[in-house]
């Protein structure tokens, strides 16, 4: 691993023109962790007030990562929380100031691309940087960004606190993550993957990833070993194929734990019923 990063820093160097030095800028992202506790500090806000109100927390693009609709509250709200906070996220700045710009006679604003002049939409911003933003719609402006103020609070408290090595995901998301089958933890040499399946899969082989599986629900017939059909190469590293010439054939059930060491062919061939488990990728550094 340390080999293949000299050598792309050596790459960088040459195709920089002389002169000039290529760098890439560290760019803070707001997580879904974040954006959780961002929402919820509101949502409290928002009951203690008995207001009914949809909240939204998008990233620096504009784009939900968390949507609130509380109880009673009416659906116009929904488009309109998600431009409240867009607003404040593309263009840096509460919602509120494009309302304000409107009633100083800046018509102008009206047709801004993008933009959602009403107030209750504020930017989330963490060392000077907007990495997204929080919006309410539902009750009067004001109250809606009252409401907005203590998601930004919530932020605040996240980005002071002492930054812990330690990765620690709510079953929530944990539980939510099987029901498509997504990534869970992403680090330079692991991963932890949520992993569903409903039907048998293809022939797979990681060259680098040593797979380390844990069944949660269900069972199924697991082919490894052989020689690869067919193999393709869909992205460095991956590659799949339709059979397995040989191998060997097992059956795994809940509770097991099974080993499959890098560049070895495997494959979920029959399954009975769903299953799920979960899978750690660690990369070989060699």
């Amino acid at each position: 691993m340390n080999k293949i990063i000299i050598t792309l820093s050596l790459l960088l160097g040459l195709l920089a023109p002389r002169g000039t030095s290529a760098q890439l800028s560290e760019k803070k992202i707001l997580t879904l962790a974040a954006a959780e506790k961002i929402a919820a500090a509101a949502e409290i806000e928002a009951n203690k007030r008995k207001a009914t109100v949809v909240i939204v927390v998008v990233d620096d693009g504009g784009y939900p990562l968390i949507i609130k609709r509380l109880d009673d509250t009416q659906v116009a709200s929904v488009k309109v929380g998600i431009g409240k906070a867009r607003t404040a996220a593309i263009f840096r700045r509460p919602s509120r100031d494009f309302e304000e710009q409107i009633k100083n006679g800046r018509v102008a604003s009206l047709v801004l691309p993008g933009a959602t002049p009403l107030q209750g939409g504020l930017p989330l911003i963490v060392d000077g940087k907007t990495i997204g933003a929080i919006g309410v719609s539902g009750n009067t402006p004001q109250e809606d960004e009252d409401i907005a103020k203590a998601g930004v609070a919530a932020l605040e408290s996240v980005s002071k606190a002492p930054q812990s090595p330690v990765t620690q995901l709510p079953a929530k998301q944990v539980n939510g993550a099987y029901a498509k089958g997504m990534n869970l933890v992403k680090a330079q040499n692991y991963k932890v993957d949520a992993s569903h399946r409903e039907a048998p899969g293809v022939v797979e082989v990681h060259t680098k990833d040593t797979d380390i599986i844990y069944m949660l629900e269900g069972t199924a017939t697991l082919v490894t070993g052989g020689k690869l059909v067919d193999g393709k190469t869909i992205e460095p590293e991956e590659i799949r194929g339709r059979d397995i010439l040989g191998g060997e054939s097992r059956e795994i059930a809940k509770g097991d734990v099974i080993v499959i060491p890098n560049g070895t062919p495997h494959w979920f061939k029959e399954l009975k019923g769903q299953v799920n488990y979960y899978v750690v990728k660690v990369r070989s550094v060699n």
